[in-house]
């Protein structure tokens, strides 16, 4: 089966891109096709194929600026196109991937992240006041009905819908009109399930780590934090670092920066628990923590109620300060009643291969399927 794998955009590598990671490990053949491609970023499964780019990449400086061109990204996918013939396309889209145009009798299946969230119901977390310079804010309300309908549109062209999470099958219904089979991404869980459970949470820290993004709401999780005198350590950067880091930083909280991969097991692990404030499409690092034996404090929306339960961790349920400070002193009280090897165990439902045989058989069901098709036009 040759296969072209369509993803947003290879600049850095988070869950998007661990999920084509996983893709590519059991489609060896597959080519990858994408507005922007930063060499060097990606794990050697993505960067050992052959990668196919938009005439964005041309751009100078294009890899520290391609959010300022989300206007031109719905033309650039649609000028990408395929240089071989494909028995599949297979895209992984939470921006404008799924938009590739396929030709006339090759299946399209795409993996949904995320609809367009900056132009859909995540707007105002992105553009809102203070979010962005009031010109960057107006440009944003002057492109977002053509770039919804745009988003509308191109979902026609997808075969078949496969989302993340049914937090997100159910954006799929509201701002597409379509239905989606739920599929879980995959959690590269082996380094984190390694660490002995005996021990956990002897570093007296809450965690926070993620993205700097808008929509994460790491500026939730500082004020509370600022609020109860509790060590919070940070790991990340971003969008958003110099807003967010401005200012004295009381001492109890530390930024980490980004920490190596072999550092994170040994971070969760310490920690009394993962602070998780933002409103996930799905949501990858609650389920590292609980891997390693840590409770979660999560906002009760979207992604973080698939992934823990009320055994392994808690909720909040407004996006505010205040809730989370709440929630926080509650853990006092929870936290002798929660058993590392309940964490782990739901950790371990979401594995690397579980979610591969998944989209193998979603794969295997379309082109029957279009095979059938097929057989019927040709009246056999």
């Amino acid at each position: 089966m040759k296969v072209a794998l369509v993803h947003d955009w290879l600049v850095t590598h988070r869950g998007g891109e661990r999920v084509l990671d996983a893709l590519c490990e059991v489609l060896p053949d597959a080519d990858i096709y994408t507005l922007v491609h930063k060499p060097g970023s990606q794990s050697p499964a993505i960067e050992s194929r052959r990668i196919f780019t938009s005439f964005l990449q041309r751009i100078p400086g294009i890899h520290a600026r391609y959010r300022h061109f989300l206007p031109l990204m719905p033309r650039a996918i649609e000028a990408l196109r395929l240089q071989d013939r494909y028995d599949l396309v297979l895209s992984s889209s939470h921006c404008v991937a799924k938009g590739l145009r396929t030709p006339a009798g090759t299946p399209h299946l795409s993996y949904v992240h995320a609809p367009m969230r900056y132009m859909w119901d995540l707007f105002d977390d992105y553009f809102g006041p203070g979010r962005a310079s009031p010109p960057v804010r107006a440009a944003a309300h002057a492109v977002r009905p053509w770039l919804q309908r745009w988003d509308r549109e191109t979902a026609a062209g997808v075969d078949r819908f496969v989302a993340n999470s049914h937090h997100i099958a159910a954006k799929v219904r509201r701002f597409w009109g379509r239905d989606a089979t739920v599929i879980h991404p995959p959690v590269a869980l082996e380094r984190f399930a390694n660490v002995p459970l005996e021990g956990g949470g002897r570093g007296g820290y809450f965690l926070w780590l993620g993205a700097f993004a808008p929509y994460k709401r790491l500026d939730v999780a500082l004020e509370a934090f600022r609020e109860l005198g509790v060590p919070l350590w940070v790991v990340g950067t971003g969008q958003e670092a110099s807003r967010l880091m401005s200012g004295p930083v009381p001492p109890h909280i530390r930024f980490l920066g980004n920490v190596s991969d072999d550092a994170l097991p040994g971070l969760y692990r310490d920690a009394r628990a993962l602070i998780f404030t933002p409103e996930e499409d799905f949501g990858i690092t609650p389920l590292e923590a609980q891997a390693t034996g840590r409770p979660v404090i999560a906002y009760g929306r979207g992604g973080a109620l698939e992934t823990v339960t009320s055994r392994t961790g808690l909720f909040f349920s407004e996006q505010t300060p205040a809730a989370l400070a709440a929630a926080v002193r509650q853990f006092e009280v929870w936290e002798p009643s929660f058993r590392p090897e309940d964490a782990r165990s739901q950790a371990e439902r979401f594995s690397r291969v579980a979610f591969q045989r998944a989209i193998l058989s979603e794969a295997d069901a379309l082109l029957r399927l279009g095979r059938h098709s097929t057989a019927r036009t040709a009246g056999v």
